[in-house]
């Protein structure tokens, strides 16, 4: 099930997608937590203002990383199998604008598994 949302990126239309598959997804492909990575990119989008500061390139890496594997949930197979492929179709956009958009989207799917759960017969 998931949610899926399209988010223009770099003039683009892309579609995302967000389901209980990704933490998966993203462990299985990155050897790391989403549930940290997500962490440390809210708190780092809070803390930097985009016309002041730049976030550091750990978060930068992050954040490629969880938007390659929720584009490539939404669209296994348009998606290439490696992230810097992916990458390659874009030209420069911001952080600022696409990874709002990622975090409430990811924050629609937690809403929808917590509703799930609160209204499961079991």
């Amino acid at each position: 099930m998931g949610v899926q949302k399209n988010i223009v990126v770099d003039g683009k239309e892309v579609p995302f997608k967000a389901s209980a598959a990704v933490p998966r997804l993203y462990r299985l492909k990155f050897r790391r937590d989403i549930y940290i990575d997500f962490a440390k990119l809210e708190s780092g989008i809070e803390e930097n203002n985009p016309e002041q500061s730049m976030m550091g390139i750990e978060s930068l890496e992050i954040f490629e990383n969880i938007a390659y594997i929720m584009a490539k949930h939404a669209d296994p197979e348009n998606v290439p199998s490696e992230p810097d492929e992916w990458l390659e179709q874009f030209g420069i956009f911001s952080i600022y604008e696409v990874l709002p958009q990622l975090l409430a989207l990811w924050g629609l799917n937690m809403e929808t598994q917590s509703t799930a759960k609160k209204t499961s017969p079991n």
